[in-house]
């Protein structure tokens, strides 16, 4: 997605003084999840374009049956609103489900969950589902979602397994989280220095030499990992 990485490059310092992400384990435990929840940057809208067989492996209870999944099959809309509608402050027979489906950093799901970010950034997420995926707001939603969860006293515990049950519901990519809360802790290890900083580059290139804040390791780590 054009202009992400400088996004959150620019607003990282911001974002984690605000909201308090006041430590490298903190913040190791923030990027891991965003990491793993957008793919990078790479998913930063829920796909909901299922074959039936799959909606079947995700939703049991939804779809028990190949005839009762068929319908919704390549449609994601219907899909979205079907299995997303009436819960999660989701109104029934509307397109709730589809407008409020995951997005941004945390792929915050659910009108209630767009609410509650809402509240704690001032942006009309639910009018404006796009600033979610802004690269302005990228960074500072997504924390804020991860804080509305409850993720902040797992995270402060260095418990993955509490921070990815309070983001996730459950356990889903848990392997895959860990790996990433390894690769960022490895790189503020390196850096030996703390979050707090003032003044973060404006733009997304790797660095030369080993990096020396916050805000560039998150440059030339996001930046590595999508050209992989």
């Amino acid at each position: 997605m054009a202009g992400l990485i400088a996004g959150i490059v620019r607003s990282s310092a911001d974002v984690f003084a605000r909201r308090g992400i006041a430590t490298p384990q903190l913040v190791a435990h923030v990027m891991a999840q965003i990491s793993h929840e957008c793919g990078a940057g790479r998913d930063v809208v829920e796909n909901m374009n299922y074959t039936a067989s799959r909606m079947m492996q995700v939703w049991p209870s939804r779809f028990p049956t190949q005839a009762s999944a068929q319908p919704y099959a390549g449609n994601p809309r219907a899909l979205a609103n079907k299995v997303y509608n009436g819960r999660m402050g989701n109104r029934t027979n509307s397109d709730d489900g589809w407008n409020f489906r995951g997005r941004g950093g945390a792929q915050t799901t659910g009108r209630d969950g767009y609410a509650r970010v809402r509240k704690a950034t001032g942006l009309d997420v639910i009018g404006h589902p796009e600033l979610l995926i802004d690269p302005a707001h990228f960074l500072d939603c997504a924390v804020s979602d991860f804080i509305n969860c409850g993720c902040l006293q797992y995270a402060e515990a260095d418990d993955v397994v509490g921070v990815t049950r309070r983001l996730n519901g459950g356990t889903v990519g848990l392997a895959e989280r860990k790996v990433w809360l390894g690769k960022w802790k490895r790189a503020l290890e390196d850096s030996a220095v703390a979050p707090r900083i003032t003044s973060p580059p404006t733009a997304p290139a790797l660095p030369t030499s080993k990096p020396t804040t916050v805000a560039s390791i998150i440059a030339a780590l996001v930046a590595a990992f999508r050209r992989a």
